[in-house]
C-alpha cells in the first residue's frame, strides 16, 4: 500500500543521509531552515522511502533534498512523490516551484515541465543546475 503525506522534518533526515550524503556525517543533510519547510513522504507498506522538503518564499517555493530509497527506485516512487509536492503547492498557491538539480537529474524534472535556467555550477563537488517550473500554466 502506497501512502502520500506530510511528515515532519525528522523523518527526512535519515533517507537523505542514507541516498544523498551516505560518506558524510548525519548532520551534514540538516537544513538551518528545516523548521520552516513543508516535508514530503511517500511509505510503502509504512516504511518512508522517498521524501522531499518544500521551502515557500511568497509565490514561489524551492523543493530540497529530494530522495528515493535505492533499493526502490525505478518504481516510479519519486514521480508520484513530486506530483503529491506540485499539487500541494498549486493548492498554496505558489507560481513558481523551482530546485537545485544535480545534472544526472535532469532528465527526470524535464519529464514534470521543468526547464534549466542556470549554468551549471557545484555544490559539494557535485554539478547542478538551477531548474523552474511555472505553475500559473496549471491553473
Amino acid at each position: 500500500m502506497i501512502e502520500l503525506k506530510q511528515i515532519e522534518a525528522e523523518g527526512t533526515r535519515q533517507l537523505r543521509h542514507k541516498v544523498m550524503w551516505p560518506d558524510q556525517h548525519p548532520d551534514f543533510v540538516v537544513l538551518p531552515n528545516d523548521a520552516e519547510g513543508l516535508h514530503y513522504g511517500l511509505l510503502e507498506d509504512g516504511k518512508l522511502v522517498s521524501v522531499v522538503s518544500l521551502f515557500r518564499d511568497g509565490h514561489q517555493a524551492q523543493f530540497r533534498k529530494f530522495a528515493t530509497d535505492t533499493a526502490v527506485q525505478g518504481r516510479g516512487y519519486g514521480t508520484q512523490l513530486l506530483q503529491y509536492m506540485i499539487e500541494q503547492a498549486l493548492a498554496m498557491g505558489i507560481n513558481e516551484l523551482w530546485c537545485d538539480a544535480r545534472l544526472t537529474a535532469i532528465g527526470f524534472y524535464e519529464r514534470f515541465g521543468m526547464k534549466a535556467d542556470s549554468a551549471v555550477f557545484q555544490k559539494n563537488g557535485i554539478d547542478y543546475v538551477r531548474m523552474g517550473l511555472d505553475l500559473t500554466a496549471n491553473k
